[in-house]
């Protein structure tokens, strides 16, 4: 899959590999969460990995901010699927 992939959630990012790489596996696990509440952790993850990111200053604000919108948008969209 491209970086211009257009269903490539990362795609209007520019990140590191390695950050890229463990954002991927983070909103994997969100989208694969069999129960509400590992779907809740998986995002508490995902979340934790976006502030020590934000903390480090290891990206600028706006990357930060597109990448807590993910994560939310990933968890909210798997918990209704849950719901089904």
């Amino acid at each position: 899959m491209s970086r211009r992939d257009e269903h490539d959630p990362f795609a209007a990012l520019i990140l590191p590999a390695g950050v890229q790489a463990q954002a991927a596996k983070l909103l994997a696990s969100v989208a694969r969460a069999s129960t509400a509440a590992d779907c809740k952790q998986a995002a508490q993850r995902a979340d934790g990995f976006v502030l020590g990111l934000e903390t480090a200053h290891a990206l600028n604000g706006a990357s930060i901010e597109a990448l807590y919108i993910l994560f939310e948008n990933a968890e909210m969209a798997r918990a209704l699927e849950l719901e089904r």
